[in-house]
Parts: C-alpha cells; structure tokens; sequence
C-alpha cells in the first residue's frame, strides 16, 4: 500500500499499519443509533418463546440483557473502538408468527466524540445470538439474519436513515 492509498483511510497509518482514530480533539455531541437483526425459526420454536415454555427461562429477557451487556462492551469486542460513556440502550423484541420470525431491534445513545453505530449493532447480535442459545435444544434450524443499521444521528456525517 502505498501513503496515497491510504490517505482516505482513518485506521490506517502512513506505513499501512492499523492505529485507533485519536478523537481527543473532537467535542462531545449527542449521538443515536438504532439496529435490528432477525431469527428465523420453527414456528413449534416461536410458540414456546411466547408461552414461555423454553426450558432455560425467558427468552426475551435473558437476550435483552445480553444485547445491553455486549453494546457496553463493544470496545472489547471490536478492535479499534473506542470506549464510550453510553446513556441508554434498548432492546426490543417484535415476534413475527406469519414469517416465522423475531425481529430485534436496538437502540443506542450516548453523548461522545464518536458514533454508537457498533454498539447498536453488537446489541442485537448478542441478543439474536442469545436467543439462539437459549432454543437451540428444540431448534438447532434457527438462522440469524440481517443485522443492518437502521438509523444514526449525530456526528461530522450527520443523520443516515435506512429507506
């Protein structure tokens, strides 16, 4: 690579080599994100995840805390992020019976120098990731599907809104 290849690239020094964006001079704003993600399942599997009948317990709950959890550790998880003082995060669950499916959705705030977009979208693959955890023992047939970014606001690059 040479130094013209990389002069578009934040991640990339001018030797080719990987370094976290100093953001120290950016001021703080206020930011959004929201992103959704989808399991597809049985709809045997879908009934007992609304009856409340899966053997390891809420479903719902244990995946909503996780997705919480991972979008606080995004930094850990994903190399190159920075850590964020995250003021809120939601995750919500919208079961679909006619597609045999859960949507889930994210939504995440804070007021930072840089954008919550990774941490909206490891909430709901943590949380997709739970779900199939805590079923796979009545359908190990689940996919996990279209994680996307749905929203973002805040920031040099404005506000993105998926049409």
């Amino acid at each position: 690579m040479t130094k013209s290849d990389t002069a578009e690239f934040t991640h990339i020094d001018q030797q080719g080599r990987l370094k976290m964006v100093d953001v120290s001079e950016k001021e703080p704003t206020w930011r959004e994100a929201r992103a959704e993600a989808f399991v597809s399942l049985s709809p045997r599997t879908l009934q007992l995840i609304t009856g409340g009948e899966i053997p390891k317990g809420n479903v719902y709950e244990a995946a909503r805390l996780a997705g919480i959890m991972a979008a606080k550790r995004t930094w850990e998880l994903i190399p190159l992020c920075h850590p964020l003082q995250l003021t809120g995060i939601e995750v919500e669950f919208f079961p679909d019976a006619a597609a045999n499916e859960i949507r889930i959705s994210s939504r995440v705030k804070t007021n930072d120098r840089t954008g919550v977009e990774m941490e909206a979208l490891v909430a709901v693959t943590h949380a997709a990731l739970t779900i199939y955890d805590m079923c796979k023992a009545v359908d190990r047939g689940m996919t996990i599907r279209e994680a996307r970014l749905t929203f973002k606001s805040g920031g040099k690059s404005g506000t993105y809104e998926r049409g």
